[in-house]
């Protein structure tokens, strides 16, 4: 009797470690797949495709604040679907970017390309040309502020080729 109870207790000890083998994998495959199929929680509606002459790939833009005289700032949110990015751009009075979700990339012309993130917050000089976009795998949310729009809001410029977009 005793020897049949060691056998059924040395039965369930080896099942519970393939369990926990199993499960411990199990989660693993979860984790990569979330990291590749990184799904972005959206905080304002998607808004309208932005244009082909302003954006590669595709870009959505919902305005949030309208440019008026009285706050005589713009705010809106852009979502970068992956790999899609803005022409270069600068804007009279600068531009403050702040990263809601998602991975991408910002450069000031001249400097070094900027990996972006959730939480990330971006002062773009006046007067000053950069571009932003999503990274390659995974796409990006980001609210716009333009201060000062009775200067102007924004100049566009020539697109981002794709050698400068994947110069890191």
């Amino acid at each position: 009797m005793k020897k049949r109870m060691k056998i059924i207790v040395f039965i369930l000890l080896l099942g519970s470690i393939f369990l926990m083998l199993g499960c411990n994998s199990t989660t693993e495959k979860k984790k990569k797949t979330m990291k590749n199929n990184h799904t972005l929680e959206a905080i304002f509606p998607k808004g309208e495709k932005g244009s082909e002459d302003f954006f590669t790939g595709n870009a959505f833009n919902i305005g949030l604040v309208a440019p008026d005289s009285v706050y005589t700032t713009a705010v809106g949110n852009v979502y970068f679907e992956p790999g899609a990015r803005s022409n270069w751009h600068s804007h009279p009075a600068g531009q403050i970017l702040i990263i809601t979700d998602g991975i991408g990339y910002h450069q000031i012309e001249g400097q070094p390309i900027e990996v972006i993130k959730k939480g990330d917050v971006i002062s773009c000089p006046p007067n000053t040309n950069h571009w932003h976009g999503a990274s390659p795998e995974v796409g990006l949310q980001q609210l716009y502020i333009v201060p000062n729009t009775e200067k102007g809001i924004v100049d566009w410029k020539e697109e981002v080729t794709d050698t400068q977009y994947l110069k890191k």
